[in-house]
């Protein structure tokens, strides 16, 4: 079966990627370790020590990146639907986000402790049509944001991959409403044609 135009420009575009380049020449899983890399650098939301849950967390570049920064005190949880390879000090979670089960074996984990930081870089498997994969979208964000609620310290942090389009002004203002500080994060390793846009919340009221 011959690639489609799109799916061959693709391609090209990532085999050329100065991103990807990167993260082979530096040894990470892939491109999206810079995106939480540039959100570190603006603002600090990994801290040695903390507890964190790396929601979408495959092929686990986050984690990875995350793990050098918490240290030997720290730990954290990475839940995906698709498999994880080992990440020293990481726990992985295999299973659908949006099932019962999952998250009762996620929050069996937890002990009763409060995450300091629940990053979330879920996506829906596109297919193309806006108007399936934004709700799709939206959804996760969602399900990430009641999480979050639920098991965030306090004084915690939320990082949450959106996707602009339908619903997201209406997620925004709800998060607006839950959290003091709401910071919109385009970073520069996310790729322009992209709608995704990450919000970095803080003070959960």
């Amino acid at each position: 079966m011959s690639r489609s135009k799109s799916s061959k420009r693709w391609l090209q575009e990532h085999h050329h990627d100065a991103y990807v380049l990167k993260a082979r020449e530096q040894g990470y899983r892939s491109r999206a370790v810079f995106k939480l890399e540039q959100i570190q650098q603006k603002d600090r939301v990994l801290k040695p020590g903390q507890f964190v849950l790396d929601l979408g967390a495959a092929p686990g570049g986050w984690s990875e990146y995350a793990s050098r920064i918490l240290g030997d005190k720290g730990r954290i949880i990475a839940l995906d639907l698709l498999p994880i390879e080992p990440i020293a000090g990481v726990e992985v979670v295999q299973g659908d986000f949006t099932a019962q089960e999952t998250l009762d074996r996620l929050l069996a984990l937890t002990g009763g402790r409060q995450f300091d930081l629940v990053l979330s870089d879920m996506a829906p498997n596109l297919s193309g049509m806006e108007s399936v994969d934004q709700p799709k979208s939206i959804h996760l964000a969602e399900l990430a944001f009641d999480l979050a609620r639920e098991c965030l310290s306090p004084d915690g942090v939320f990082v949450s991959k959106l996707f602009q389009g339908a619903g997201f002004d209406d997620l925004v203002s709800q998060l607006r409403a839950t959290f003091a500080s709401v910071k919109l994060r385009k970073p520069d390793s996310s790729r322009s044609r992209s709608n995704e846009i990450y919000a970095v919340c803080r003070g959960l009221r």
